[in-house]
C-alpha cells in the first residue's frame, strides 16, 4: 500500500512538474513585442474616478512622482499597466515625466488574470 501510494505521489509530483514546465514554454511562445500608442494615466485616479487629460496633469505628475503605478490609456479605451524592463529601465522611467501625454510605447505584452501589460522597452513622445 505504501509503495502505491509513493508511486501515486511520484506520477502526481511529476505531472504538475510538466504541466508547469508547458505553461512556462506557452508563455515564452506567446509573448509579443507590441507598439501601442496612449496617454501616460496615474492608475489610481483613472480607475478611481475616471481622471486623465491635460486638466489632470499636475495631479497625475504628483501620483506619478509618488510612486503611484501608471498605465497607457488608448483611444480606444484600453488600459494597459506599464511594467519596468529589468534590462532597460531607462525608458519605463522617462514615462514617469509624460504623465498626461500621449505617447507611443513598445515593449513585450504580457496578460495574466485579465490584467494587459507592457514591459516598457521604449517610449517617445506621439507625432
Amino acid at each position: 500500500m505504501k509503495r502505491t501510494l509513493s508511486l501515486l505521489a511520484l506520477v502526481a509530483l511529476t505531472l504538475v512538474a510538466v504541466n508547469a514546465w508547458a505553461a512556462r514554454e506557452h508563455t515564452k511562445a506567446v509573448a509579443k513585442t507590441m507598439t501601442v500608442k496612449g496617454e501616460i494615466v496615474d492608475m489610481g485616479c483613472y480607475l478611481g474616478h475616471g481622471a486623465s487629460g491635460a486638466d489632470h496633469k499636475s495631479c497625475a505628475s504628483k501620483c506619478l512622482a509618488g510612486g503611484m503605478p501608471f498605465g497607457l490609456l488608448t483611444a480606444d479605451g484600453k488600459l494597459y499597466l506599464l511594467t519596468l524592463n529589468h534590462d532597460n529601465p531607462d525608458p519605463f522611467n522617462q514615462c514617469k515625466d509624460m504623465a498626461a501625454q500621449t505617447v507611443v510605447v513598445s515593449g513585450t505584452l504580457m496578460q495574466r488574470s485579465g490584467v494587459m501589460a507592457l514591459d516598457v522597452s521604449s517610449v517617445k513622445a506621439a507625432q
